[in-house]
């Protein structure tokens, strides 16, 4: 089967390995490249470095939109399957209509749940116990395809968003594998979506990271785990920016200010919450490295009572 590939970081890779072990894979398309802050340095994404290290052919374009060059370059390939997996690009009508076979896209939650840019960040914060992979058929709306096969994940309290996703972009490449099987096959079946259950996340905005204590510890615990590593939930302590990554949630019945911290032991920092209190773990102090609590409290860099904004 000649396919081609469409995506762009980490979690497409595994994706990406089965299709060019598997498939007739003529090329890849990628994002642009992206300079780094001081604009001295080309960053590749995953896929193109995958795509170098194979000699895979490579196209970046800007925008697929109304782009009669792109529409060119995919009929030269002729692909009898497209495959998406966190391409980034909305995929117009004309490209979805070319491929024998149609476009299939790895979504990283079980549609019509999460359809979006956050669905790993949102099955966390939403304090979710499971999640999946849904296989999808690509159409002109976001998310909105036949789901050809799910699989499903729990999601332990151990979880933060850096092992959810690493999780899910292996799990999405035995779905990738499984939904192939079956169109090979002819025996897809494939479902179409209840709207009426759908859910919508966007991506997540600098001021959502911000911690507020007057919220409860659950919800505090959600949000530390599932902003862990990206894009960090943080706090303000004198003025600076604290940044949490790991945290346990404590039964307490004091009075105290929210965000007061109460105490300082061995286990970290514990503060006041809206309905209890929680005991931050992991820290990172601006301009410092990451540490673990009780080296943040040994570095005397906090005290009890001090109030984290």
């Amino acid at each position: 089967m000649k396919t081609i590939f469409m995506g762009t970081p980490d979690f497409s890779i595994d994706s990406l390995k089965y299709i060019y072990e598997n498939t007739d894979l003529k090329a890849v398309f990628t994002k642009v490249d992206k300079v780094n802050a001081r604009g001295n340095k080309v960053n590749y994404s995953p896929v193109k470095q995958f795509a170098l290290e194979h000699n895979i052919d490579i196209v970046q374009p800007r925008t697929l939109r109304n782009n009669e060059e792109v529409l060119e370059i995919i009929k030269k390939y002729d692909p009898e399957l497209i495959v998406v997996v966190a391409y980034g690009m909305i995929i117009p009508k004309e490209i979805i209509d070319y491929p024998k076979y149609g476009i299939i896209n790895v979504h990283s939650s079980l549609l019509p749940k999460y359809r979006g840019a956050a669905p790993i960040h949102a099955a966390i914060l939403n304090g979710d116990d499971k999640t999946g992979v849904s296989i999808m058929y690509i159409d002109e709306k976001l998310d909105e395809g036949d789901v050809i096969c799910s699989l499903e994940t729990d999601i332990t309290e151990e979880d933060n968003l850096g092992t959810l996703h690493d999780r899910l972009k292996i799990l999405g490449a035995k779905g990738l594998e499984q939904a192939i099987y079956l169109i090979k096959s002819g025996k897809v079946n494939a479902i179409k979506q209840d709207h009426s259950l759908a859910t919508f996340v966007k991506p997540i905005k600098k001021e959502e990271t911000k911690v507020d204590f007057k919220d409860s510890s659950r919800n505090i615990f959600n949000k530390i785990r599932g902003l862990n590593p990206f894009p960090e939930a943080y706090t303000i302590l004198d003025g600076k920016v604290l940044k949490l990554y790991d945290s346990k949630i404590v039964e307490y019945s004091g009075n105290e200010v929210p965000g007061t911290v109460i105490n300082l032991n061995k286990e970290g920092i514990l503060v006041k919450t809206g309905d209890g209190a929680i005991l931050l773990k992991e820290v990172k102090l601006e301009g410092k490295r990451k540490q673990k609590a009780l080296d943040f409290i040994n570095g005397r860099q906090i005290e009890i009572n001090k109030i984290l904004e």
